[in-house]
């Protein structure tokens, strides 16, 4: 039988060392569904529910498998339904590959069902690099194209293929005039600034007396360096959210998150530090960074594209942050007063006493952070952790404990709804023998999550630890937008748009053969995880949760303060329940001791 080119494509990726592919089937890839048939699936045919799912998925997979992760989808609406899962890629710098299909050569250009521009379509998610194949000839650059490029610029790229060219028999091409060769190898390489750079870099960072480390998902392969750095500065260290696994938040110098879903450590940093390294993050909010002028910068990155945003650093470091940090340390003076680092760690042990007894608060009927806080020294220390966007976010954020070989991810830049449950099951095939956690909201448990539990459901035997658990958040509101109104809007809570209906998510969860425990008071809530991370599969522990709790940062302004009593001036539904749980939460920062919830 001659190959065709959607064998020779299955089998160029298994030479890529490709082992999954995220789709969902259409006659627009007939032809390489036939040929996974021939390859008898491999690389393996993962099925999602839809295909947005299946590039969450690719982009769980990716971020956790730290290799590429593909997907692939018909031509027209399965293309289109691809785009915000590759967004995602495309903002938190995550190698994905999109294989898409598009209608026959002979039709194209005629408003032949199903066509769409595919080019336009992807040509600003994919802006590195996406082509539509035509001949067979062709194939072997434009794919292992896609692939190098999706490594090295770290982002997605697509490759679109007409159904009748799938079907073409293949043919290399040939030494001969405009044909373009190609090659598999892809050498690993680090890119290191100059020593002159370096040395102007220890210049700032030895003439400072407080120093602040930020750093973010770019730091993650250089922790021990990180540490060292910290401690000969005495730093405090702020993660980026798409940092918090860089470095064990057990260390007593990490303040944890920085931002509108950060803690007051990290604030205080920030606010009082006369010098900023920032390594590996591009967080984009500099109204959390030190105020201009006030601390002198440097900034560490592996792309040059990114550096020089956000602060006004003087010196930017180009290159990969272990090689980087590894040649920096050598000239720093290594005698510095600890008046600051001990400020920092005593800040730090404040904020947890804090957090404690923020989660011990009563609330009606379950305390959202408590939930969060009760499953912390549940993890098991090999945990994947994924997080969804809204309130639930926050309490992933401050409330959870990175340690051992823990991971953890979230939507960090995009911040998109959704991607929670697609993200742990994706991060089940990169990582088969580890536990993975999903907590999202029941907002977006709605949106795509109950029919992701199907996939959960489908694939859940291939795994050699078959636990993966779904924590949601049932308060009935889509919550992060409900105190965006109030705070930042002055607005009340706009009930047609903010109410969601209560759905009985665990019920669901058994209903097709996974675990279900549904949690109505705090009393329940440690069983409930402990039922969930003890299960022999997948399993749905849903937590009827407080709406009421506020979310908002910890150094809230009082321009946010006032619009949020403004807000409940106006009538809003919860006014009474909110004021009650704002002014409890924000006392605890100023009592001593702990709690648990009442």
């Amino acid at each position: 039988m001659s190959t065709t080119v959607a064998d020779h494509i299955l089998a160029r990726l298994r030479e890529w060392g490709v082992e999954h592919v995220f789709g969902y089937p259409g006659d627009g890839i007939n032809g390489l569904l036939a040929a996974w048939g021939r390859a008898e699936d491999q690389p393996r045919f993962i099925q999602s529910r839809h295909e947005e799912m299946s590039a969450f998925e690719a982009v769980g997979y990716a971020k956790f498998g730290h290799r590429l992760g593909v997907c692939a989808a018909t031509s027209g609406p399965g293309a289109i339904h691809l785009l915000n899962g590759l967004y995602d890629a495309k903002l938190d710098h995550v190698p994905v590959l999109a294989i898409v299909g598009q209608t026959h050569r002979s039709a194209m250009g005629g408003s032949y069902q199903q066509e769409v521009d595919l080019h336009t379509l992807f040509k600003d998610v994919a802006s590195d690099f996406v082509e539509t194949v035509t001949v067979p000839e062709q194939l072997p650059n434009v794919l292992d194209r896609a692939i190098r490029t999706a490594y090295a610029r770290r982002c997605p790229t697509a490759v679109i293929i007409p159904g009748d060219v799938q079907e073409l028999e293949y043919s290399p091409p040939t030494h001969e005039f405009k044909m373009v060769p190609s090659s598999l190898d892809r050498s690993g390489w680090t890119a290191l600034p100059s020593q002159t750079s370096l040395e102007r870099a220890a210049e700032v960072l030895n003439a400072g007396d407080k120093a602040a480390i930020l750093i973010g998902q770019g730091a993650a392969g250089a922790r021990a360096e990180v540490e060292e750095i910290a401690e000969l500065l005495g730093a405090g260290v702020a993660k980026a959210l798409l940092g918090k696994d860089a470095l064990s938040d057990e260390l007593p110098y990490v303040t944890g998150a920085i931002g509108l879903l950060g803690t007051r450590p990290s604030y205080e940093l920030m606010r009082d530090c006369d010098t900023l390294l920032t390594i590996g993050s591009s967080f984009p909010y500099s109204q959390f960074l030190p105020e201009f002028g006030t601390a002198r910068g440097v900034q560490i990155d592996i792309d040059p594209h990114m550096v020089g945003m956000r602060y006004p650093y003087e010196v930017n470091l180009v290159g990969d942050a272990k090689a980087t940090l590894q040649r920096l340390i050598p000239l720093l003076d290594r005698d510095r007063g600890r008046e600051w680092f001990d400020e920092i760690c005593a800040g730090v042990a404040r904020w947890r006493e804090v957090m404690e007894r923020r989660a011990g608060l009563s609330a009606d009927p379950v305390n959202p952070e408590y939930v969060a806080r009760a499953l912390d020294p549940m993890l098991p220390d090999n945990a994947i952790i994924t997080s969804d966007s809204g309130s639930v976010a926050n309490w992933y954020a401050r409330h959870l404990t990175m340690r051992g070989e823990m991971r953890s991810s979230l939507s960090g830049t995009l911040a998109t709804m959704g991607c929670g449950v697609p993200y742990a099951i994706g991060a089940k095939f990169a990582h088969p023998d580890r536990p993975a956690i999903a907590l999202v909201g029941d907002g977006a448990m709605q949106m795509n999550g109950l029919a992701e539990l199907i996939t959960a459901a489908k694939y859940r035997h291939q795994w050699e630890d078959p636990r993966l658990v779904i924590g949601v958040w049932n308060n009935q509101d889509l919550n992060q937008v409900t105190w965006e109104l109030r705070a930042m809007g002055g607005a009340p809570s706009f009930l047609p748009s903010q109410e969601l209906p209560d759905v009985p998510y665990a019920a669901f969860a058994r209903s097709i053969g996974l675990t279900g425990v549904r949690v109505e008071k705090p009393g329940d809530v440690e069983a409930g995880w402990r039922a969930g991370l003890e299960a022999e599969g997948p399993a749905v522990i849903e937590f009827l949760t407080d709406p009421s709790v506020p979310p908002i940062p910890p150094h809230a302004t009082w321009e946010q303060l006032e619009a949020t009593a403004a807000s409940l001036l106006k009538g809003d539904a919860g006014r009474m329940s909110v004021l009650r749980q704002g002014l409890k939460a924000k006392v605890q920062e100023f009592l001593p001791g702990g709690g648990r919830p009442r």
